[in-house]
């Protein structure tokens, strides 16, 4: 049986009424510790802000530049591990290097997995095959480890009161990133597939040098674990057995959903053989932190973060396709952190941002050739939502835990987010693989047919057009332009109609969670003046 250290005796006697702990903890909690807002403080926000910033580069370009990487070096087909080995790694690393940073310290965590981001765009930056693109990514992917810390540290370093706006902050940031992501990265390949090149140069240069400002600015005091416990403590008190189930679990759990329908069918063994096992495994995770490990990944003293961390997982992004929503996200973001800090309110934003994905999914399942500027007006509700949502629901769950709980609550909500997109992405892939056949041969045949064109070349005309071998599908016999021309508005309807029942099924997810938030409860007395982790010595 493990010796819980002072910090793990507070937290597991604070529901006791007559525990001196919840006196401790109540007076730490409740005091006005707050002495200004000095430069430092400033100065190492700042420096988190452009963490987050540069790591958004990496991750905006592993979709929106994916099919040039794969113009220039091939391997198309496989396009979609370059995002997958980024999901994977920040939900493998998340949880254990947030715990390993309350043993160690902040720090050095944030900088050296910063620095892991410059080397794999590096390496991104100079490949030569998909594989090697892909390897970048998973180097790249380390960085990711160290986002639960950024959210983290920029709240315990400032006022309870302040942490929406320490978070709506972080997220303009990220925002502004992705906006600068799209620009530059589609400016550069606009006319040459080989300028996403360039853009990973950047991405790397930008990465280091947030590494290294980080390094010189943030010098926090020493936390009294680091002090505290011997290097044979503090391994001693990591959950390596917790650390191997998730990892082998989510590895194996990830990559049977990314092949789903993708090549494999369900049925087909190479899914089963990785899923049976990843879900096998992650179940023995549960069992693991339920039963035997009441102060691992799981920390029983996170009694109140289970409703953060399942609207977390119910958080869908969608926001790589759309410009408009980074704009709307950073006037959201803004606006959702004015009214939590003065309002002390989280539940009511929260709401109403799952509620704006909502109206934006259902936007989207009614679209139609004939929608035109309307479109581009949908995502406005998604940007609403993203910008209120992750600077609140972040907020609420770092304040559902204890303060010496920040750093892994944030971890897991972060871990869960991750994992909620990959089943998601499995979900919508199968949703949409399930239908586009049928679509295709119906739509494409209701346009052509009526002109005359013989039934028996429609499944090589829909092959033709869905490859965009044009060359291919004029040479047909009774193929003109006319008859292309329709085809092409079958293609468009096919793949409206097929896309409409994901937008449905998000639509769903999204409601669910808007009505799991009303149930929240605003932590209107934690929101107060006290500095978890002060930069200055009192």
């Amino acid at each position: 049986m493990e010796k819980p250290t002072h910090e793990e005796v507070s937290l597991d006697s604070r529901t006791r009424t007559d525990s001196p702990a919840v006196a401790r903890r109540v007076d730490t909690v409740d005091v006005d510790n707050y002495h200004g807002l000095h430069l430092e403080t400033g100065l190492v926000y700042l420096s988190l802000s452009l963490i987050a910033f540069s790591q958004i580069l990496n991750l905006v370009g592993s979709s929106a530049l994916a099919q040039d990487i794969a113009s220039e070096v091939g391997g198309a087909g496989h396009t979609i591990w370059l995002s997958s080995a980024i999901a994977i790694l920040t939900c493998v690393l998340g949880p254990p290097v947030s715990q390993a940073a309350d043993y160690w310290g902040r720090k050095w965590f944030i900088v050296i997995l910063t620095a892991f981001g410059a080397v794999g765009c590096i390496i991104i930056s100079r490949t030569d095959s998909m594989g090697m693109a892909i390897a970048g990514e998973v180097v790249a992917g380390i960085s990711y480890g160290s986002q639960p810390l950024l959210y983290a540290v920029t709240s315990e370093i400032l006022p309870r009161r302040w942490r929406p706006i320490a978070q709506g902050g972080l997220n303009v940031s990220i925002a502004v990133g992705g906006i600068f992501s799209l620009l530059v990265g589609f400016t550069l390949t606009q006319n040459n597939h080989a300028g996403f090149r360039t853009f990973y140069y950047i991405a790397a240069g930008i990465q280091g040098v947030a590494a290294i400002i980080c390094a010189f600015l943030y010098n926090p005091p020493l936390r009294p674990l680091q002090v505290s416990l011997s290097l044979g403590d503090k391994l001693s008190r990591l959950d390596w057995v917790g650390y191997g189930l998730l990892a082998s679990g989510v590895v194996l759990f990830s990559m049977a959903l990314a092949w789903s329908q993708n090549p494999y069918p369900w049925t087909n063994a190479h899914i089963l053989a990785l899923f049976l096992p990843g879900v096998a495994l992650l179940i023995a995770l549960g069992v693991h932190q339920c039963r035997f490990k009441k102060n691992g990944l799981f920390h029983h003293g996170m009694t109140g973060i289970s409703q953060s961390l399942l609207l977390a997982y119910l958080l869908k992004e969608w926001f790589f396709l759309f410009m408009i929503t980074f704009l709307t996200a950073i006037v959201a973001s803004l606006a959702a952190a004015a009214y939590s800090a003065v309002f002390k309110k989280l539940r009511l934003p929260i709401v109403v941002a799952y509620t704006s994905f909502m109206i934006f999914n259902i936007l989207m399942a009614t679209l139609t050739l004939s929608s035109g500027t309307a479109l581009w007006t949908y995502p406005i509700f998604l940007g609403f939502g993203l910008g209120v949502c992750l600077t609140c629901l972040v907020t609420i769950a770092q304040l559902s835990a204890p303060p010496g709980l920040i750093s892994i609550s944030t971890g897991l909500l972060l871990s869960v987010r991750s994992l909620g997109g990959s089943v998601a992405l499995a979900i919508y892939n199968a949703i949409f693989n399930s239908q586009i056949s049928t679509a295709l041969s119906r739509d494409i045949a209701a346009n052509i047919l009526p002109l005359g064109v013989s039934p028996s070349i429609l499944p090589a005309f829909i092959q033709g057009l869905t490859s965009q071998n044009m060359t291919a599908v004029a040479a047909l016999p009774g193929v003109d332009p006319v008859v292309i021309l329709a085809g092409v508005r079958g293609l468009k309807e096919a793949y409206l109609a097929s896309f409409r029942y994901i937008w449905v099924t998000a639509a769903i997810f999204s409601a669910i969670a808007a009505f799991g938030a009303l149930f929240i409860i605003n932590p209107t007395k934690d929101l107060n003046m006290h500095v978890d982790a002060p930069l200055e010595e009192e």
